[in-house]
């Protein structure tokens, strides 16, 4: 019988499995370094994609169309204009009068809506009883509708049977026609705005003052100062990153103010009133896109406004750094 020869077993590499699994910990060295480099621009590439789409398109648009007679009949189809709609604005009276109504209702409602909000902020920077009650019935007018807010305030301000003229009445005034006045109209869509925004500036201001550190307070008090001394030269410089910034929003806010003067103006509300005696820019621009049909005039309202911004911002800056220097050298 014949023998079979003995199976001989394959030898054996040594360092064979300690050489797999150093490439397998260098593939995952690589994939490691691969998501700690692109997952972050994977995780902020949503924003950029709506940003882009939502954002950076209808702005570049809204420029091309502005150098273009676009109507609204046929938005397709537009014709070169070069800088017309733009020397147009700057010949129309209707523009330098929705300029003006910005201007000054911006100015009725954003100083004393900061002024209030840093007051009352500074209340409930104290201890008080029901304090988180307060906090959030700030926020209760920011979270009310436009739409809502603005017809009870055109109640408010009703001529004949308006609760602020039945109060005016009791104090022995005339009765004020608050939508035809010119003044008048204006202080009243700026009251709006003073109502809606004015609990939310405060508690922006409230977190920052509780940001201050007690014992700035806590010198001041050591050197004698006052409760009032405290506010003005501790509370007040801490703040004022926060006071420019909130600055910076309530201009953007009443530069683009649409909602209150639309909805108090009533039926004809594009117009501002009668004689567009609180007309803005955003009415204004409304008024020529979708009413006059004019969209190319739209558009370079609209890009108007955007270079105003533009030109405010590094004024703001520019008092902020003066107002430092000179805190400095004194």
């Amino acid at each position: 019988m014949a023998v079979q020869p003995d199976t001989v077993a394959p030898p054996v590499v040594e360092g064979g499995a300690a050489s797999g699994a150093r490439r397998a910990a260098e593939r995952r060295s690589r994939r490691y370094r691969r998501d700690v480099r692109w997952s972050p621009y994977a995780f902020v590439a949503p924003f950029f994609l709506f940003f882009t789409a939502f954002g950076l398109f209808p702005l570049l648009y809204t420029g091309w169309s502005s150098l273009h007679r676009v109507s609204l009949h046929d938005p397709t189809h537009m014709e070169w204009a070069g800088l017309h709609n733009y020397t147009r604005l700057m010949e129309d009276e209707f523009f330098w009068n929705a300029l003006r109504n910005t201007f000054t209702i911006g100015v009725i409602s954003t100083v004393p809506q900061l002024m209030m909000a840093l007051g009352i902020a500074h209340l409930l920077n104290y201890r008080l009883r029901g304090s988180m009650f307060f906090r959030v019935a700030m926020l209760t007018p920011y979270a009310t509708s436009v739409a809502a807010a603005t017809l009870v305030f055109v109640l408010l301000f009703g001529r004949d049977y308006g609760m602020v003229n039945w109060a005016l009445g009791l104090a022995g005034s005339d009765t004020i026609d608050w939508q035809n006045g010119n003044w008048s109209s204006q202080i009243a869509v700026s009251s709006i705005v003073i109502w809606r925004w004015t609990g939310y500036n405060a508690l922006i201001y409230l977190a920052a003052m509780q940001a201050v550190p007690s014992d700035l307070y806590e010198s001041a008090a050591l050197d004698g100062a006052s409760r009032w001394q405290q506010f003005m030269h501790v509370t007040i410089p801490s703040l004022r990153p926060t006071i420019l910034f909130t600055i910076v929003v309530s201009t953007i806010g009443a530069t683009q103010l649409f909602g209150e003067p639309l909805l108090f103006g009533g039926a004809g509300g594009q117009k501002g009133g009668a004689a567009h005696q609180f007309q803005t820019l955003g009415l204004y621009m409304y008024e020529q896109g979708w009413f006059n049909f004019h969209l190319g005039r739209a558009a370079a309202i609209a890009w108007t406004m955007f270079l105003i911004l533009l030109l405010v911002f590094p004024l703001y800056f520019a008092v902020v750094r003066a107002v430092r220097r000179n805190r400095e050298e004194a």
